[in-house]
Order: C-alpha cells, then sequence, then structure tokens
C-alpha cells in the first residue's frame, strides 16, 4: 500500500536509507509513525495535508522499507537521537533546513528528542498520544504496568521477544493494534497488510532494540537535559478513549517540558490518524498553518 496520489516515493540515505513518500506544495511538515506501523499510518492523513504544505511521510529507520541495521550492545543504533538526525538528514536531502514534525507513538518520542537536539530545524512539534518517556517511565505504576505491558516485554533480553514474536508476527500485529482501538473509522485492511509485510526478522529485532533503547540510553539523554524546556510550540492530541487520555493529564505533562503546549482529545483509542484521520489533518493545519 502507498500513500494516495500526489505523493511521490524516493529513499534518501543518509547513512541509513529511509524511504519516504513526498508530496503537495508549501511549507514543510514531517510525518513520523509509531509502533508497529509503516508511514502507511498516515495514509487518510496526508493527502488531507498536502492540499496546503509539502508533506513528507518517512519510515523510521527499522521499520517499513527504511534500513534495519543490526542492533548491537547497547543499542545506540535505536537511539532516539540516532533515528532523529536520520530525519534531519533527510528533510535537508529533500531542500528543507527548517520544518514542523508530528509524531504519532515512537515517532512522537524521535520527534521530541529532534527538537531538543535541534532547534534550529524545527519550527513546531505535534505529539500524538504520548507523554515523555522520561515521565512515563518515573510515573510507572500498576496501571501502567498492565496497559503498557509491552514496554517491558520487548526490552527482554536473550532474544525473547524476538523468538516469541517471530513466531507469528501477523498475529502480534494484530492483536496489538485491535487491542487499542475503540470506535472511530476502522484500520483500513491494506494497511494493515502493509504493516505486516512489513514485520520482518530485521524490523523485529530493530523494534525490541527502540524499546530497549528508550529504557536505557534515551533516559541517559533524556536526564541530561531535564532541566530543559522546548521553547517552540507544542501541540498534544490523545485519544479520548485511549490510555494516555485516561491516565494522564497530557498538557499538564508537556508543560513541564516545554513552554508553549496546546491541545486537546480527539475522538479515539491509541491510533489517532487512522482512528480520526479528518480530525487529525484538521489540527494539524491549523497549528502548523
Amino acid at each position: 500500500m502507498s500513500v494516495p496520489l500526489p505523493f511521490r516515493y524516493r529513499t534518501v540515505d543518509p547513512g541509513v536509507p529511509i524511504r519516504c513518500a513526498v508530496g503537495g506544495e508549501g511549507p514543510p511538515i514531517l510525518l513520523l509513525h509509531g509502533y508497529p506501523q509503516t508511514h502507511v499510518i498516515w495514509h487518510a492523513v496526508a493527502p488531507l495535508l498536502a492540499e496546503r504544505f509539502t508533506v513528507v511521510a518517512t519510515d523510521l529507520r527499522g521499520y517499513g522499507d527504511s534500513g534495519k541495521p543490526v542492533p548491537t550492545e547497547g543499542d545506540a543504533e535505536y537511539a532516539k537521537r540516532a533515528m532523529a538526525a536520520d530525519q534531519v538528514a533527510v528533510m535537508a536531502e529533500l531542500g528543507f533546513d527548517r520544518f514542523a514534525v508530528a509524531g504519532h507513538d515512537r515517532g512522537g518520542r524521535v520527534a521530541h528528542r529532534m527538537a531538543l537536539d535541534r532547534p534550529d530545524a524545527v519550527r513546531a512539534l505535534a505529539v500524538l498520544d504520548i507523554v515523555p518517556t522520561r515521565h512515563a517511565f518515573a510515573h510507572a505504576d500498576r496501571a501502567f504496568a498492565t496497559g503498557y505491558w509491552h514496554w517491558f516485554f520487548l526490552t527482554a533480553g536473550h532474544g525473547i521477544p524476538e523468538r516469541m514474536i517471530g513466531a507469528d508476527p501477523e498475529f502480534w500485529i494484530r492483536a496489538r493494534m485491535t487491542s487499542r482501538h475503540a470506535g472511530g473509522t476502522p484500520f483500513d485492511p491494506a494497511a494493515l497488510a502493509e504493516y505486516v509485510r512489513c514485520f520482518d526478522e530485521a524490523s523485529i529485532a530493530a523494534s525490541c532494540a527502540d524499546y530497549r533503547a528508550a529504557a536505557t540510553i534515551d533516559l541517559d539523554h533524556d536526564e541530561a537535559d531535564a532541566d530543559r524546556r522546548l521553547g517552540i510550540p507544542v501541540r498534544a492530541h490523545w485519544g479520548e478513549r485511549s490510555f494516555v487520555g485516561r491516565n494522564y493529564d497530557v498538557l499538564d505533562v508537556w508543560r513541564g517540558y516545554a513552554e508553549d503546549v496546546t491541545g486537546r482529545a480527539l475522538p479515539s483509542d491509541h491510533y489517532l490518524p487512522e482512528e480520526a484521520p479528518a480530525e487529525v489533518a484538521a489540527e494539524l493545519a491549523e497549528f502548523f498553518g
């Protein structure tokens, strides 16, 4: 599955090949996906935004049709700093030295790190259905451990999650996604099939490394920046029926990490770009406009 016209595809290689779809005209916006998706999660949102913006939707390293470096001890290849650097390099190659970025789920964590590391490049940040990683771990409780149990499962060593997920990756993807969907627009079967196609052995290993990095090297980077607050505008949206919406005062949390924060709940569970695409597109267009 591809994002509908007027999008065109290309691969940019800043060290790790990054697959991207580019379409529209106007101020540039970078769209980043979450787990276990690809850029295709934006299939209904990106064409709406392309009416006013130049939209770039990429596969993060380790996901989709982008490069999947083999994880090494410490998982530095999947630190959000490395993943963010890929995306800044892609945008520069496309001719955009300064741009807005929206990230859902893992993509939101990459985007948050990008805004911290490259304030010269990121003019505005939108995060969908997350609170900062550092806050999530610092306030983990029984609700978090049961609702976000996959965070801990995917960090297990000795190849345990890789072997277990690899036994039936299609079941894993469909189970993860349907368990976090409540009303709204149904998942597009072609999008689900694309996520399954891309979730090969290399992607399974990479995505586990992504989660291990979040619990280790990413936290080290976040602790080093604990006294910094983003000075750019930040928009936070969350699903009114999502775990994030039920368990956090999202705007209050983000105001501890950024000076200018706005946002609201949208009618969905976790997968906002697929469950509430019209609302997401309208909010992002208003915010980035």
